[in-house]
């Protein structure tokens, strides 16, 4: 893979299961990892981070083509794909490893995420207000190795039909022009 034109993106929405899978299926994403970033101790273990004491959220770290996907319409299927209005919670997944976040890599990153969650406030996009953090990246984590391309790997498991299918779904009828 040839990374000189990639950049990276860091969003955090819920269990990185569910991001990873989406964004696995876009146009121009060439790589995505599921991991841990936002806390406090270095190299943390899914075991460490399901307790909501390291202060990591689950997240996945992309590499996109930028010339084929733009990092603001990676931030608009972000926030169709998962609830940017609960604070620390994605469904049943509670803690504040579970929060919304975009963790920027250039003042440009910050600057678009900022805009494009103005946009979706003065749109009244969703019936509460936006709490998904915006910070600045700090190190990923990847996590193990059983955690990477979950959803393609247990399609049949409960969480996987109940939890990420119906965000697919969402996916594949919002989106179909940026999917592979």
């Amino acid at each position: 893979m040839n990374t000189e034109n990639l950049e990276l993106a860091t969003l955090a929405g819920g269990c990185f299961w569910c991001t990873e899978a989406v964004f696995q299926r876009l146009k121009g994403v060439e790589q995505v990892h599921s991991g841990f970033t936002g806390g406090n101790i270095k190299n943390p273990a899914y075991r460490e981070i399901i307790t909501g004491r390291t202060g990591h959220a689950e997240a996945i770290q992309i590499r996109f083509n930028p010339e084929i996907i733009s990092f603001q319409d990676l931030l608009y299927v972000f926030f169709a794909t998962h609830d940017p209005t609960t604070l620390n919670r994605q469904q049943n997944d509670v803690g504040t490893q579970y929060r919304s976040a975009v963790f920027y890599h250039s003042e440009k990153q910050k600057e678009t995420a900022e805009k494009v969650i103005e946009e979706l406030e003065e749109k009244k996009i969703f019936e509460n207000k936006i709490v998904t953090e915006i910070t600045a990246a700090k190190d990923f984590y990847i996590a193990e190795k059983e955690h990477q391309d979950f959803y393609n790997q247990h399609r049949q498991q409960p969480y996987c039909q109940f939890i990420i299918d119906p965000k697919i779904k969402k996916l594949t009828e919002v989106f179909s022009d940026k999917l592979k």
